[in-house]
């Protein structure tokens, strides 16, 4: 089990490493003057050129590259200078001469330009927010699908059965940010008076007389709907495979002729063999829910990583979506290797040596 871990993780530091690369030279070669933008375009000269000798931009591009992959690695060679203890912080390893040392340290992912904050403290800070949405539509889509999908697969060819195939059809082919409009204009707009629900709305709502915060779960509501009609029509059709698949089975019909209840047998029996496929497709889905909710989270206003990374994109905010990039991709990482363990664990058969 180590050794399948360690090798998982010198994986996906691989694929980190290429992400970062990609990330970097692709918005270090779009037009653009970060200079101007952290200086505003009166700035004079002088002021511009102190900008880029502070960002490093006035380093040849591979110089570049090789400085910024120094800073987003937990592991990197930095000053000793108060100048640097105080830029990346962290614990020295061990001294390398020249007033430098290796460092272990939280990614230092640079500075907005816009709002001059430390990129990993702002990711950090909006995280909670797309993370409280994709739980919530994962729960709504695993609780719903099975549902569903145990319902049709009961009923095989009824109007009930044609009825949620047709659904989890139509759900699978409408784009999520699609229907999270329509269900944003419908439900918190037109029927706002009947569903007591907002158009927008964050987790957290401020008591404009106590300046008390409380959490307001009921905006949570539309987002994770619009978040989880997807993976909900997918798990349905799964569940409703599966289920088909092991009613048919000897030892279904064998308990059935023993006389137990059909409710006991599709507890006791069915339904426990027939979520295998489901467990192993939702497992795997928490950190695609993550990054499917950016535009669901612009759509609804709702802060979280999403609407982060978009204004930036708008106000050219490079190192903010560089960083959402790469803290977005550090998460498929590690759920991917936490989904492999589980699988481990789970079951005896899969080999992980």
């Amino acid at each position: 089990m180590l050794t399948f871990l360690l090798r998982r993780l010198g994986q996906g530091l691989l694929v980190l490493l290429g992400v970062a690369t990609t990330v970097f030279l692709l918005f270090n070669v779009l037009p653009g003057d970060p200079a101007a933008l952290l200086a505003g375009q009166r700035s004079d000269v002088a002021t511009r050129a102190a900008i880029r000798a502070d960002l490093g931009l006035d380093q040849p591009l591979p110089q570049r590259l090789l400085g910024y992959l120094n800073d987003a690695s937990p592991l990197g060679v930095h000053p000793r200078d108060s100048a640097g203890r105080a830029r990346y912080g962290g614990v020295g390893l061990l001294p390398l001469g020249h007033g430098r040392a290796l460092v272990l340290k939280w990614p230092y992912l640079r500075r907005s330009f816009q709002s001059n904050q430390d990129v990993l403290s702002l990711l950090l800070d909006r995280f909670p927010g797309t993370l409280w949405l994709a739980v919530a539509a994962m729960l709504l889509a695993t609780v719903g699908g099975v549902g569903l999908g145990v319902a049709a697969a009961l009923r095989p060819q009824s109007w009930l059965d044609r009825v949620l195939v047709t659904g989890s059809v139509l759900g699978i082919s409408v784009p999520s940010f699609v229907a999270g409009i329509l269900i944003a204009v419908s439900f918190g707009f037109y029927w706002s008076r009947w569903t007591g629900l907002s158009l927008t709305g964050q987790l957290y709502e401020t008591n404009p007389f106590t300046a008390e915060r409380h959490l307001a779960l009921r905006n949570l509501l539309l987002p994770a709907v619009a978040l989880g009609v997807r993976p909900l029509a997918i798990i349905m059709q799964l569940t409703r495979s599966s289920m088909l698949d092991v009613l048919s089975q000897d030892y279904i019909r064998t308990a059935r002729a023993k006389g137990l209840s059909p409710g006991r047998t599709v507890r006791r029996h069915a339904l426990r063999n027939a979520l295998n496929p489901v467990v192993t497709a939702v497992s795997g889905w928490l950190a695609s829910l993550m990054a499917g909710a950016f535009f669901i989270e612009y759509i609804f206003n709702w802060k979280g990583l999403g609407t982060t990374t978009l204004q930036a994109v708008q106000n050219l905010d490079f190192p903010v979506v560089m960083g959402a990039t790469l803290f977005v991709a550090a998460l498929f990482v590690l759920v991917n290797i936490g989904v492999d363990m589980l699988y481990a664990l789970l079951d005896p058969r899969v080999k992980v040596g």
